[in-house]
């Protein structure tokens, strides 16, 4: 935490990296961190859009966004800049950012048939 400017940015990098792992199947279960090309590819600039959204969500959640949503902005921008092509980003992104939140929230619905696919995979530990 020392290496931060503040609790609030320490949380709100907390938060987005808790939202990077919500993409595995056992959880939200989105295509996400382990199946990206490189860096800047479409889907980690995806996966970097939606794990900066939830952020920004938590941090509301949390009451911490007044301080830090000038740098959530300046992230985000960087990254919606590298796709703007899909016209369907922001929609798509922003879904996926509400249930990676509600996941870390305890709210998500996580279908059972999911976890029970998952009990018999090595990949889902």
């Amino acid at each position: 935490m020392q290496k931060f400017d503040s609790a609030e940015s320490y949380y709100a990098t907390l938060f987005h990296e808790l939202a990077h792992s919500t993409s595995h199947p056992s959880r939200v279960g989105r295509e996400g961190i382990e199946n990206v090309n490189s860096f800047a590819s479409e889907s980690y600039s995806k996966e970097e859009l939606v794990a900066e959204m939830s952020s920004a969500f938590l941090c509301g959640v949390s009451g911490i966004s007044p301080a830090v949503i000038g740098q959530s902005v300046a992230y985000l921008r960087s990254w919606i800049s590298r796709l703007k092509g899909d016209s369907r980003l922001l929609i798509s992104a922003a879904s996926a950012a509400q249930k990676a939140s509600d996941y870390v929230l305890g709210k998500a619905n996580v279908p059972s048939e999911r976890l029970q696919d998952c009990d018999s995979r090595d990949d889902c530990q």
